[in-house]
């Protein structure tokens, strides 16, 4: 409320397991590595995957376009489902 009379509108974005190159050059994960967190982490979500890089961004991208003007003070969860578990 307090950011309204700015235009200021306010989200945020709950991502689910993603297999980025961070595993590798920030973690250190090697190729077995990430195989095995993908599998496991797949094997929990309800869709069965992990999400793609730019399924994430795409939902990031609506919320900052003005497709979603009038959204505003929302949880959008981008996760397979994990939370309806």
């Amino acid at each position: 409320m307090e950011l309204k009379e700015r235009k200021i509108r306010v989200n945020i974005i709950h991502p689910g397991a993603v297999i980025t190159p961070g595993l590798r050059t920030e973690l250190g994960y090697t190729d077995e590595q990430i195989a095995q967190v993908e599998v496991r982490t797949a094997a929990l979500a309800p869709l069965g995957r992990t999400a793609a890089p730019d399924e994430i961004s795409k939902a990031i991208l609506f919320l900052a376009s003005d497709d979603s003007s009038y959204v505003t003070g929302i949880e959008l969860f981008v996760d397979g489902g994990w939370t309806q578990i």
